[in-house]
């Protein structure tokens, strides 16, 4: 009966090459060999070194030989993969959902179906706990924003991100500060002057309360000593409708928020509420390209905000689970869909994973329960 090899790597062991496993039916044992080729004459030369393994059966060596393939083969889905979205159908996270699973479909990255649920309750905390409380499942993920701080943070939530398994930073939403077009203010020191005149009667919009809209707002009042009335709205569309109509004196929606209402002359950017432009160069306007939008730093107001968009899992799954989708979403970034989706709705570019990810969500924490108990938001 001839020889059957398996080749088998030696995980830990990094600096010994390949092992050969040569199973012997004649003589039922195992040798190995170390870089070399399978010739007779390999045993007369005494100079080589060799290592010899403990005697096995020929079933064990069969099963070796069967096994180790399998073994050593990267995990994947064996069923569809849901992506939870913790916001309602149509916005920002939902659209975002939906260009990750059309950007896998195109490219055949997953054998596997994309299901997409939204689980919007409780101001997104119905889908954290979903996917927080679904354990060891590698078949599900979450597209989550700074939420994962924000609503613990403000209620009774029972969850902390933590609960889940990080795979990915995949953006991060810029911030702008907005103004009616015909608003007599044009700069932010204009701005900021006309709101200290009517303390508590200059209207600010935003998305739900103590988000990501209320924060940014906490943080210009702790900046400057001005006071706003801050008015909730459902989404960003609803802001930028209310702001066009005068019924606010400005907001902070995020770029795509409020790109229709700016193209059409409705709206003015002041400032961009990051420590760099945004980096699109397209003009959108008439005039104008997102990088034409100074920082509000720049412009004298030193208040810096982004939002996370990441993808995460539930924990107690496997380093190889964990492994499929960090380089699924690096094949994912690095498509010219992905990309042109960022530009269109001038997102950051960001892809951080690892420990420098959980570096970056527990200093994100920090800061959001730093500016949330400033400003009162933090639960009773």
């Amino acid at each position: 009966m001839p020889a059957q090899t398996v080749n088998v790597k030696i995980h830990g062991f990094s600096a010994l090459p390949e092992v050969q496993l040569f199973c012997l039916a004649e003589k039922s044992q195992c040798s190995n060999s170390v870089n070399r080729e399978n010739d007779h004459s390999y045993s007369d030369k005494k100079e080589e070194k060799q290592m010899k393994i403990s005697t096995l059966s020929v079933a064990t060596c069969m099963a070796l030989t069967m096994a180790a393939p399998a073994a050593y083969a990267q995990w994947q889905p064996t069923k569809a993969i849901e992506i939870v979205v913790p916001f309602s159908p149509g916005g920002a996270s939902d659209q975002m959902a939906r260009i990750i699973q059309a950007t896998i479909t195109k490219h055949n990255l997953v054998k596997q179906p994309i299901v997409i649920q939204n689980k919007a309750g409780a101001s997104g905390a119905e889908g954290l706990i979903d996917v927080a409380s679904d354990k060891g499942n590698a078949h599900k993920i979450i597209v989550a924003s700074t939420a994962i701080y924000t609503v613990p943070l403000a209620s009774s939530v029972p969850f902390n991100w933590r609960d889940l398994n990080p795979i990915a930073m995949i953006a991060q939403d810029q911030f702008v500060l907005w103004v009616n077009a015909s608003a007599p203010y044009t700069t932010v020191k204009d701005y900021i002057a006309a709101a200290k005149q009517k303390p508590e009667a200059f209207r600010m919009g935003g998305t739900s309360s103590k988000r990501e809209d209320q924060v940014i707002t906490a943080q210009v009042e702790q900046a400057t000593g001005a006071k706003f009335t801050y008015i909730p709205y459902k989404g960003g569309g609803e802001v930028s409708t209310q702001l066009v109509g005068k019924h606010l004196e400005s907001c902070t929606n995020n770029p795509s928020e409020s790109i229709a209402q700016w193209r059409a002359n409705q709206l003015r950017a002041l400032c961009v509420f990051d420590s760099n432009r945004i980096n699109y160069k397209a003009k959108i306007t008439e005039t104008q390209a997102w990088s034409d939008i100074p920082t509000c730093k720049e412009a004298g107001l030193d208040v810096q905000y982004t939002m996370l968009r990441g993808i995460f899992m539930p924990t107690e799954v496997t380093a190889e689970q964990t492994k499929f989708y960090v380089d699924l979403f690096a094949k994912i970034v690095a498509t010219p869909e992905w990309k042109e989706y960022l530009e269109k709705n001038a997102l950051k570019q960001e892809f951080v994973t690892g420990e420098a990810f959980n570096t970056f969500l527990a200093k994100d924490e920090n800061r959001h329960r730093e500016i949330m108990k400033a400003a009162g938001f933090l639960k009773k």
